[in-house]
């Protein structure tokens, strides 16, 4: 009875057939809506978006399965390292990184610009997974057992906001403020977080820098520059409104295809797929990932070991906050900020982030049995 249990026995097919086919079944949807709207957004073609997405899922499908069969005792031992190496790819970036539309955020790699700062979000939730994994409820709950999830919070955020890349530091917050919260931290702590941060809005105003205190400006009165900042946004309400209930139908869409719609490609395609597809469209999107949400959440809560199920609640909870911030930065919610649509969007280093989450994910499934020790 014992052996069940442990998983250094399991063969690769046995591995194999614990995978949950169903999440994977739903991720070949998600990347398949976005492959399609790819091959819409240019045009009814392959290149120059769509071709090099699917060879780009195809590999990072298989890289997916390959982190999945690793045992998850590996991914606990190797959390401490990938963070390190974390931080050092984003040093790297400040000093010698590629510009690219005003920002030094990627590596060139030759065959993709790495984005070390969209995998940083990975390692944050792997670290503080294992951080809170060794610690008892009790402990959660006093404050110095905090001190190491800010840091390790505030030290890729800081090399982040040099870059400058105001979102996805923003989103590294939530994540590690979304990892204490289900670790059981005190609310107070969150109140008492809220209420200084509101404090410090016009401190933190003076720092920003002019283009992202014109977005906030923007974001609150779009109508007010509609031919320049508020473009983008104003575009993409009018793509949203436009294709209705059902949709103007695959590659009729006339906001994206007369080019009214900036990067159509990239963070408003999920107004492309609105706008082709309508109401139902969206709402069918929305489903798949809700189904992802609840399926992660489900391996989290049958893991038997503390630090799976915070890494499986941590991938579903970055998952989220990617696709609630894409989505409401589009329908002009909140303000527009560099945030993409997991697997829809156009993005190598995105695509990769994703896969590699959701492999963690499949690992704390697989291995839920395993007997994870400090």
């Amino acid at each position: 009875m014992q052996s069940m249990f442990r998983e250094n026995d399991l063969g690769i097919a046995h591995k194999f057939a614990r995978i949950n086919w169903g999440l994977v079944l739903l991720i070949f949807c998600l990347a398949g809506i976005g492959i399609a709207s790819l091959y819409s957004a240019a045009g009814g073609s392959f290149d120059p978006w769509a071709s090099r997405q699917l060879v780009r899922f195809g590999v990072g499908v298989i890289g997916m399965f390959i982190i999945a069969m690793m045992d998850i005792r590996w991914w606990y031992k190797l959390t401490w390292p990938i963070y390190f190496i974390g931080i050092i790819m984003l040093v790297f970036v400040e000093a010698k990184g590629h510009v690219g539309m005003g920002a030094q955020r990627w590596i060139d790699l030759g065959f993709i610009h790495l984005q070390p700062s969209e995998l940083m979000k990975i390692a944050v939730i792997m670290a503080l997974a294992r951080h809170f994994h060794g610690l008892s409820p009790e402990q959660v709950r006093r404050i110095q057992y905090l001190v190491v999830p800010a840091l390790v919070v505030c030290a890729p955020v800081g090399l982040v906001l040099l870059q400058p890349d105001l979102g996805t530091s923003l989103m590294i917050v939530m994540a590690g403020a979304g990892m204490v919260f289900i670790a059981g931290a005190p609310l107070r702590l969150f109140i008492g977080s809220a209420i200084l941060t509101m404090i410090s809005v016009p401190i933190i105003w003076q720092f920003l820098r002019d283009y992202q205190k014109q977005r906030v400006m923007t974001f609150i009165n779009p109508e007010s520059d509609p031919l320049g900042a508020g473009y983008h946004i104003t575009q993409s309400k009018i793509a949203i409104g436009s294709g209705g209930v059902e949709g103007k139908g695959f590659m009729q869409g006339t906001q994206s295809h007369l080019n009214f719609l900036p990067e159509k490609q990239t963070d408003f395609i999920f107004t492309l797929w609105v706008e082709e597809w309508g109401l139902f469209g969206g709402l069918f999107l929305l489903s798949l990932i809700f189904l992802i949400f609840a399926i992660g959440f489900g391996i989290a809560m049958r893991c038997r070991h503390t630090f799976g199920r915070y890494l499986a609640l941590g991938m579903s909870l970055n998952f989220s906050l990617y696709v609630f911030i894409n989505i409401s930065m589009v329908m002009g919610l909140i303000p527009v900020v560099g945030a993409p649509l997991p697997l829809v969007s156009y993005g190598g280093t995105s695509m990769l982030a994703a896969l590699i989450g959701f492999g963690l994910m499949m690992s704390c499934s697989i291995h839920r049995h395993s007997k994870v020790t400090r």
